[in-house]
């Protein structure tokens, strides 16, 4: 399993996901930021720190969610 970011990052892009990642599976696109679901750990530091509620673990999405995770993949070249 892993983290997804979904939709409240889109309009916020905080970013302290990025920095307490302890594998930087976390990165930067155009429009939001991205968690690579082939590394990330399942460690949720990153959901911790999100100041808009925007990560959650991929079994917990709901189906207008998904879309998020598939954006990653996509990403990622997964």
């Amino acid at each position: 399993m892993a983290f997804v970011i979904t939709g409240p990052c889109e309009t916020e892009k905080a970013g302290e996901c990025v920095t307490v990642c302890p594998v930087d599976c976390i990165e930067e696109g155009q429009d939001q930021f991205y968690i690579n679901p082939d590394i990330c750990i399942d460690c949720g530091a990153c959901k911790a720190v999100c100041p808009v509620d925007a990560i959650e673990e991929e079994y917990d999405l709901t189906p207008e969610q998904e879309t998020y995770l598939e954006k990653a993949e996509k990403y990622f070249g997964i």
